[in-house]
C-alpha cells in the first residue's frame, strides 16, 4: 500500500443534462503505483476525460472515494482541493495552455505564485532548472509565437514540473502534434519516468503512444474493462530512429 500514489475506490460520476441522468463513471476501481507510467485509453464518450479531471481535483465523484497520496480528496472543500492540485499535481494538455504574452521564463514560474513559501529569486532558479531539463535553456525568453508545437509542449511540461509533484497528469499531450515530434515528446516523458521516477498518467486515443507507455487502463461507456502491462515497452528513442530524416525538430 505505501507505493500506491492513486487509488480509485467504486468511483461513479454522474452529470444532469436537462431530464437526464448521464452516468459518466459507473464503479471504478483502480490503482497506480509511485513510479508507473500509465496510459488512460478509451474512445470518446468512454469516461476517460472524466476520469482524468478527478484524478487533476478539477472535479469531484458524485460517490466512491479517490485517494492521492495517501489523502482522501472526496472530503477536502474546494481550497483544499486547489492546495491539493498545486502541490501534488502537475498537468500537461493537449493545447498547451500557455499565456500568449508571457514568456516561456515566465509562463513556468506560474505555478509557483502561488507557493508563498517561495521566494523570487527561487521561483526563477526553479524555472530555469525545469527549462533546461526539457532542452530549452536557449529558449526561455521566447514568447509562445516564437515557439514550435513541440517547443511549446516542453514549455508546459516544464511548467508541469517546477513544483517537483507527485504525479503528472497528460491529457492528449501529443494530440496536435506531428509523428516526429510526438515521439521526441514521449522520449522526454519517458525519461522523467525512468530518470527522475515521475508517476505519469498519460491520456491518449492513440495505441502507438499507449506502447510507449507501461501499462494501459482501457475506460468503455463508463468501465475500466481492461487493463494490461505493455509486455514489449517501445523506447521512444528507437522509434524515432525509423523514421525517414527531416529537417524538423521539436
Amino acid at each position: 500500500m505505501e507505493n500506491t500514489i492513486i487509488e480509485v475506490i467504486n468511483l461513479k460520476k454522474d452529470f444532469q443534462v436537462g431530464d437526464m441522468t448521464v452516468h459518466a463513471l459507473k464503479g471504478v476501481n483502480l490503482k497506480i503505483q509511485k513510479g508507473e507510467f500509465v496510459a488512460i485509453m478509451g474512445a470518446s464518450g468512454s469516461g476517460k476525460s472524466t476520469m482524468l479531471n478527478i484524478l487533476g481535483c478539477l472535479d469531484k465523484p458524485s460517490a466512491g472515494d479517490y485517494k492521492l497520496d495517501g489523502i482522501s480528496v472526496s472530503e477536502l472543500n474546494k481550497n483544499e482541493l486547489a492546495e491539493l492540485r498545486n502541490a501534488k499535481l502537475g498537468f500537461v494538455f493537449q493545447s498547451y495552455n500557455l499565456l500568449s504574452r508571457t514568456s516561456a521564463l515566465e509562463n513556468v514560474e506560474l505555478p509557483l505564485f502561488y507557493n508563498n513559501k517561495v521566494t523570487s529569486r527561487e521561483r526563477k532558479e526553479r524555472a530555469i532548472a525545469a527549462l533546461e531539463s526539457v532542452g530549452l535553456a536557449d529558449r526561455m525568453h521566447h514568447m509562445p509565437n516564437q515557439l514550435s508545437g513541440g517547443q511549446q509542449q516542453r514549455v508546459a511540461i516544464a511548467r508541469s514540473l517546477v513544483n517537483d509533484p507527485v504525479v503528472i497528469l497528460a491529457d492528449e499531450a501529443t494530440g496536435n502534434l506531428d509523428t516526429r515530434t510526438s515521439y521526441e515528446i514521449m522520449e522526454l516523458f519517458q525519461r522523467l519516468n525512468t530518470d527522475r521516477g515521475k508517476t505519469i498518467v498519460f491520456v491518449t486515443h492513440e495505441a502507438d503512444i499507449a506502447r510507449l507507455t507501461s501499462r494501459n487502463i482501457i475506460f468503455r461507456d463508463g468501465w475500466v474493462v481492461k487493463e494490461q502491462l505493455v509486455e514489449e515497452k517501445l523506447l521512444a528513442s528507437y522509434m524515432l530512429k525509423t523514421l525517414p530524416v527531416g529537417e524538423h525538430e521539436a
